[in-house]
């Protein structure tokens, strides 16, 4: 690992204000194409920022982008990399973006690649494909909020790479930082000496400009080779309307624009060029740069992230690529009018070619008909996948309960993994064939004020956890590592205790093997027929309290009927809760006046006949929106 040194910062901003210049604007030639041919591999750096959510790297990437002309200075403050709405809206960061700069630095002219990344848990996926294409990265820590549970694991995600790391401290202007007291946290933490970090504001744009001069003096440059065939690792891609799918690739080799994939398929490049910060025209691109790819690559299947291209008459040993993300947490998705099921299957396919840690199953359900089982990285990954759906592609879905996958060992070897709670053993199978049900568990690491360590115990205790480590930080900040059944997690833990730290807590965590479980499967029935879109898998502990609170949630949204609706919660053939829709009744003695009342009976005896027989063979038909409505109030 290559760390910098003060005394290297402080020369460094000392030249920048002498002789190095600020930025440098390349201008595209007459046919709007920029020429790189003339940077050497020695003057490019690719580099990263990665940090917990909300400690400033989309304003630093900004700033970079402004510091070498890239783009203007911006008055709105809107992140230039944080391109989709979601993020904006959200004021985080979901999908990792690329932008090259060029920079004057002591004469020479640099290429600089960076990439920004999300620092929420859900995207670690997107972050190591980010530092997979990089030399260095910048660790980004808040001065006032100090070291959180993201800056550790994104730190070791970095270290695992062997990439050089830098250490930033942001917001030094904040009245409640202190960047003396973070830059202890680091050198306790992660080794780093405290008087390598570098002190900034991003927001004020103070000491920004020792960023880029300490990039180059402490990233090394890559290792390629421009005489060598050609050889690209593709890390990300996306759909265009017009040209089909653009790959996002790091040119490890070579220089030839005629590639073909590690697949053995051939494509013709027809277009080559940088983000700047937009899409905008090479001449080529040579060993070390990174860069978007125009294959004529229409099939949305043919891109697969990790894959390696190569030089068609060079095809040799692909790259490692990345480890396939495992999705930690599955839903189904059931579009609202099944007309539409063609239209988001093709949304589906477009938005997960950008999003690649996404699984996806199709599955059919009797109360919601055709749609999709999909894996998802965690709750906030799913939530922000519907968002997108909603807004990029107008889809209008229903996301079912998510659940985790679940392990059956049975009794003669075999071994199931479960994703759907419709595929999970009935009571009487559990009891004769089933020799173990396993759930996942997670590592977790919780970081916090003190104040509030022996409530969050607590709650850590009544989600079945058990506490492997204790540990200040410093005397206000606790870290405390739990290991916690994962289903635990995936609901509203997060949410719990962000609550019972106003805010302040920070919380991530790593799958952690399976353990064996006493888990049921609840059936929720109406009128005694199983609704299968509404079972759920849950421990036996809880199994009294979630049935309670949702059947009596589901008669709420439920409409009344001419016939009495029986709402229960059954596991096996034991009911644990029920609730009662009782009928409508029609007046049907409204226009008898007076007269005998043996034909008011009979009418009344006649109705109540007639309900019976509609009871015994009519179906109670829930509707999409309370479907809908269900699951959107479940949280």
């Amino acid at each position: 690992m290559q760390h910098h040194t003060s005394s290297k910062a402080e020369g460094v901003t000392q030249a920048l204000k002498a002789d190095i210049g600020q930025g440098c604007r390349i201008h595209p030639n007459s046919q709007g194409v920029i020429e790189l041919e003339t940077f050497d591999i020695g003057q490019i750096r690719n580099f990263s920022i990665i940090a917990h959510v909300d400690h400033g790297k989309s304003t630093l990437a900004d700033r970079l982008l402004e510091l070498s002309q890239t783009i203007s200075k911006r008055k709105d403050n809107k992140q230039v990399l944080d391109k989709l709405k979601v993020e904006r809206e959200r004021g985080i960061t979901v999908k990792a973006q690329s932008a090259s700069m060029f920079y004057d630095y002591k004469g020479k002219r640099y290429l600089l690649n960076l990439i920004d990344t999300p620092g929420h848990m859900d995207f670690n996926f997107e972050v190591s494909r980010s530092l997979a294409a990089c030399q260095g990265t910048l660790l980004l820590v808040d001065a006032a909020q100090g070291i959180q549970a993201q800056t550790v694991a994104n730190f070791y995600l970095a270290y695992g790479q062997d990439i050089a790391i830098i250490p930033v401290i942001n917001k030094i202007d904040l009245p409640a930082a202190d960047p003396e007291r973070v830059a202890s946290q680091i050198e306790v933490a992660f080794e780093l000496p405290a008087s390598e970090c570098l002190q900034i504001s991003a927001k004020s744009n103070l000491n920004v400009d020792q960023i880029l001069p300490t990039i180059i003096e402490n990233v090394p440059s890559p290792s390629g080779n421009i005489n060598k065939p050609f050889k690209a690792l593709l890390f990300d891609s996306w759909y265009d309307t017009y040209v089909g799918v653009i790959c996002l690739m790091a040119v490890i080799d070579g220089r030839d624009k005629i590639v073909s994939a590690f697949s053995e398929r051939r494509y013709e490049v027809s277009e080559t060029g940088i983000m700047y910060p937009e899409q905008t025209p090479s001449s080529s691109l040579q060993a070390g740069q990174v860069g978007y790819f125009v294959l004529n690559m229409k099939a949305l299947s043919e891109s697969h992230v990790g894959d390696t291209f190569f030089d068609h008459k060079h095809i040799g040993t692909p790259m490692p690529g990345f480890t396939p993300a495992k999705p930690m947490v599955w839903a189904g998705i059931f579009p609202i009018d099944t007309a539409d099921f063609e239209k988001l299957d093709h949304s589906i396919a477009k938005l997960t070619l950008s999003d690649s840690s996404v699984v996806i199953q199709k599955e059919t359900s009797t109360a919601l008909g055709q749609g999709w089982r999909l894996g998802f990285l965690g709750t906030l990954h799913m939530d922000v996948f519907r968002q997108r759906l909603e807004q990029e592609y107008d889809a209008n879905i229903i996301i079912t309960a998510p659940t985790v996958p679940y392990k059956i060992d049975y009794r003669d070897g075999t071994q199931k993994l479960i994703r759907n709670p419709t595929e999970f053993p009935d009571l009487d199978e559990v009891n004769a064939k089933v020799k173990s049900v396993q759930e996942p568990m997670v590592k977790s690491t919780i970081i916090f004020q003190n104040d509030c360590l022996g409530d969050i115990m607590v709650l850590c205790g009544s989600r079945r956890g058990v506490q492997l480590e204790h540990t200040y930080l410093d005397e206000n900040r606790v870290l405390l590592k739990y290991r916690l059944p994962l289903a635990e997690v995936v609901t509203d833990f997060h949410d719990e205790l962000k609550g019972i730290s106003s805010g302040f807590a920070s919380f991530d965590y790593e799958e952690d093997g399976y353990d064996d479980a006493d888990l049921v499967k609840m059936n929720i029935t109406l009128n005694s027929k199983p609704v299968d879109a509404l079972s759920i898998i849950l421990h036996r502990s809880q199994a009294e309290t979630v049935s309670r609170d949702w059947v009596k949630r589901l008669k709420a949204l439920l409409s009344r009927q001419l016939f009495e609706i029986v709402i229960q919660a059954t596991i096996g053939n034991k009911v644990i809760a029920r609730e009662g829709l009782s009928a409508l009744r029609k007046n049907v003695i409204a226009k008898c006046y007076g007269g005998d009342v043996s034909r008011k009976m009979k009418l009344l005896n006649k109705q109540k006949e007639g309900k019976k027989r509609m009871k015994a063979i009519g179906g109670v038909e829930v509707s999409q929106e309370a479907f809908y409505d269900f699951m959107s109030k479940k949280k």
